[in-house]
């Protein structure tokens, strides 16, 4: 009976290491919706707490991450752009990436832009452009892409109004100072310049891979295509394939017109297969099977 009225004495005291341990952990800090909304004090007020709520975990991770993003890529080599390489003009570069696309992707340039792009090829032509001269490739690629916008494309992908106020403008000047291969590229048959385009009617080139390219450089700026042995023979001309090939010196802005008017011209795929197969070390087995 004693035992039923008196009271159990109490049991020592739980220690704080095992209060922490049993109590619930602490709710997260959220933020809401409404103060992300409010005023930016609120705003700032609610990110530094949730900031400051973060576990050291995600604070070690984002160093992580931040240390592996300004790590070198070890998969690009040293030699992917050396140092010395010039880098393309940065006005052509615009123009080029708005004119060298599809039939349904060129986006024809306003009279203002085609005047800056003009001025610019001009400019460095005469010598003026020291720190960002225009290179014969942007030439070449520049001037086949209007070309075949000119010769091919459909109404809405042709030259604009602006293109050609701007083309009649500057190309009796450019024509007196743009090397041959070029004013070729412009026009190759004489039909789109005028009397000041007779240069790419005549234009055959210089050594016998360099007229094998002009040949199929026509046919590529009229919009055409080529055959699967016509391309090979071209890039066997122009391309280092194979340990013992010889080379022909070639233009640079005559390369990189027939490598752009092919693109977009959008290759067949005779001619795909062709560009395939000339890296390809085992061409010779290739064409036996």
């Amino acid at each position: 009976m004693n035992s039923l009225l008196r009271p159990p004495l109490p049991g020592p005291t739980p220690s704080l290491s095992a209060r922490r341990m049993v109590s619930p952990p602490p709710a997260p800090v959220r933020v809401s919706s409404a103060a992300l909304a409010g005023s930016g004090r609120r705003c700032r007020l609610g990110l530094a707490v949730a900031a400051s709520a973060a576990p050291s975990w995600m604070e070690e991770a984002g160093v992580a991450v931040l240390e592996e993003g300004g790590r070198r890529n070890p998969s690009v080599s040293d030699s992917y752009r050396p140092a010395g390489l010039p880098r393309p003009n940065a006005t052509v570069l615009e123009a080029q990436a708005r004119v060298c696309t599809g039939p349904a992707q060129t986006r024809p340039l306003g009279e203002e832009q085609a005047m800056r792009v003009l001025d610019t090829i001009l400019r460095s032509a005469m010598g003026e452009l020291k720190e960002e001269p225009v290179s014969s490739a942007q030439l070449g690629a520049f001037f086949a892409g209007m070309t075949i916008r000119s010769n091919s494309f459909p109404e809405a992908t042709q030259w604009s109004e602006g293109e050609r106020r701007a083309m009649s403008i500057f190309w009796p000047r450019l024509v007196q100072i743009l090397p041959p291969e070029v004013k070729f590229i412009a026009d190759p048959e004489g039909t789109i310049m005028g009397a000041n385009g007779l240069t790419g009617p005549r234009y055959v080139g210089q050594g016998t891979g360099e007229m094998r390219l002009v040949g199929a450089l026509r046919e590529v700026l009229a919009g055409g295509h080529l055959g699967y042995e016509e391309v090979q023979c071209v890039l066997k001309d122009i391309l280092p394939i194979g340990p013992s090939s010889d080379l022909t010196v070639t233009s640079e802005a005559l390369l990189a017109a027939f490598l752009i008017g092919q693109r977009m011209n959008r290759e067949t795929d005779r001619e795909l297969k062709a560009y395939c197969l000339a890296f390809d070390d085992e061409l010779g087995n290739s064409r036996k099977n």
